[in-house]
This record gives C-alpha cells, structure tokens and sequence, in this order.
C-alpha cells in the first residue's frame, strides 16, 4: 500500500467509527459511545501519523502518546489536549465490569452528545492537517 492509501485506510475506519459512535447514542448505549469516539481519534491520529511519518503508527491506544510520537502533540490546543486525556480512559475502562457502573453514572445522553461533538471537531481538525 501506498503513504496514500494508508492514510486513506485509517480515515475511512475513523468515519466508520463515527457513524457507529452517532448509532450507539440514538439507541440509548451510552457506554459504547464513549469507546466509540476514543476509537475514532485514535484511527485520525494514526492517519495523521502515516502521513506525517511514512512509518506503521504504534501499536498503541494511548491517545497523548500517539500524538507525541507522531510529534503532532504540540500542534494540539490545551484544549484538545484535554479532550484526548478524558477521553483515554474510555478505551480500556469500559471492557471491565467494575468501571462500566461508574462510567454508565458519567455518560449521559447530554455528556455523550457533547463527546461526539468534540470528537467530530477533532477528528475533522485532524483531516484538515492532513490535506
């Protein structure tokens, strides 16, 4: 595969992780969103890695270390910086019972909505950088 394609392939799997992040809100499955949109950044940034890099990105689901290493992280706003670590630990949390009881408390409709909002804007912040 080419730089291209490769780039191509992880932004496809970011608007397909999108479109499921939007599905898991309108049908009540608040907990998935969450994993959902950490799920979307962490495919953008791999793209964004590709591109920047020519180079496999890490195998890795640690958001800041993606960025760091993709040496974009300080192209990032303090508060995109804050948005990729609230949303870090959804990735893993949420495949353990313990942590699902606490986080199904957080992950209102109104807080997911707003997740997916942000995730939107980064995720399109992103593909912006990468044109």
């Amino acid at each position: 595969m080419t730089r291209e394609e490769k780039v191509k392939y992880w932004i496809n799997l970011s608007e397909s992780d999108l479109a499921v992040a939007r599905t898991m809100l309108e049908n009540a499955h608040y907990l998935y969103v969450g994993f959902m949109c950490h799920q979307v950044i962490e495919k953008i940034f791999k793209a964004y890695f590709v591109k920047l890099k020519d180079e496999t990105p890490p195998y890795t689901h640690e958001l800041p270390y993606l960025a760091q290493q993709g040496c974009f992280y300080e192209t990032l706003s303090e508060e995109q910086k804050l948005f990729i670590d609230r949303l870090n630990p959804l990735n893993i949390r949420t495949r353990y019972p313990d942590y699902k009881d606490n986080l199904s408390k957080l992950l209102t409709p109104a807080r997911c909505t707003e997740i997916i909002e942000q995730t939107l804007l980064l995720q399109q912040w992103t593909i912006k950088r990468i044109s």
